[in-house]
């Protein structure tokens, strides 16, 4: 990660980490679960050689960012507001946006609330309101589709998937993630995590050891309540966005995902996606791709694509 500079600023009540590179138009780039800034290297790497100013903070809850003790700090709000106060921290009045999975959720929302903040989005794996159509409760939806072992579910308990997660190296756990490449559901049921080392799971071909030691060096220092806290606040969070019911996000759009997404087969998102909906909801969405043979990872298994994806639609701006 040569020349990437490391910086730490006030927002929004805690301290931010953030990585960045390169002089010009800003690009921020938000990461997801249980990601960190550096999920993104290599397309901070490429894009500041292209003349852009990359900037990829660790979120809220994550990395070498505060992670505030109340699971109550954690709604969507809260986060949107950590990226709205960085976004000023750093002197600019509007930057391009790059998310992915809880990064992709957060800039949606980001979006809705702020747009004049935004000049262009390119939103990966998440779509538009997959979790918030208000007047629902999405964790108990996600139960009765998926069952009491569905991750969503399991993380809801404070403390409880913490401790199952405790018992494996966060090198074993980080790899038990990114090793899934099938768009079937991700359950977890109890017991399951302790059982990880004798499993002898391959490591992706696309990430390296150094690559997974780097997030469980973070993890190590952190574990995962700031991260698993997002889950918790999704029913709190879809009854306070009942407000903007029906609004839609008016920022220049593109999304990307994989076919092997795990969240492109759960249901109706095939149907939200490539139907009438979704540009309606989006209606500035200029492009919807989809990677053949991708899984949820995109923006580390296919790092050349998404950079060339990202560039060839923020130069139009």
């Amino acid at each position: 990660m040569e020349g990437v500079e490391h910086h730490t600023v006030s927002v929004n009540g805690i301290n931010m980490h953030y990585a960045e590179k390169g002089d010009g138009p800003a690009i921020l780039f938000l990461h997801g679960f249980p990601e960190l800034w550096y999920s993104w290297r290599h397309q901070i790497l490429a894009l500041a050689d292209k003349g852009y100013r990359c900037i990829a903070p660790d979120l809220r809850g994550y990395g070498d960012t505060d992670a505030p003790a109340s699971v109550t700090g954690y709604t969507v709000f809260h986060i949107v507001g950590d990226v709205v106060a960085l976004i000023e921290a750093l002197g600019q009045q509007e930057v391009f946006v790059v998310g992915h999975d809880w990064g992709a959720i957060i800039a949606w929302q980001l979006c809705l609330f702020r747009p004049d903040r935004v000049k262009a989005l390119v939103n990966l794996s998440v779509a538009y309101r997959l979790f918030f159509s208000p007047g629902g409760d999405p964790i108990e939806y996600l139960r009765q589709v998926y069952g009491d072992d569905y991750y969503m579910y399991r993380f809801q308990k404070p403390g409880e998937i913490e401790a199952e997660f405790s018992t494996v190296d966060p090198a074993i756990l980080m790899n038990y993630f990114l090793a899934k490449h099938d768009p079937g559901p991700l359950l977890i049921p109890k017991g399951s995590i302790a059982r990880l080392p004798e499993m002898n799971i391959p490591r992706p071909s696309w990430i390296s050891e150094e690559d997974i030691e780097y997030y469980a060096s973070k993890f190590r220092n952190t574990g995962y309540t700031g991260g698993v806290n997002y889950y918790r606040m999704l029913s709190l969070d879809a009854e306070m966005l009942a407000v903007w019911m029906g609004a839609q996000v008016r920022v220049p759009t593109k999304f990307v995902i994989g076919d092997q997404d795990l969240t492109y087969s759960m249901p109706g998102v095939k149907d939200y996606i490539h139907g009438e909906q979704f540009k309606k909801d989006v209606p500035l969405l200029k492009e919807v791709v989809v990677l053949e043979g991708a899984a949820h990872w995109i923006n580390q298994e296919r790092a050349d694509e998404i950079t060339d994806h990202i560039y060839n639609f923020i130069i139009k701006f």
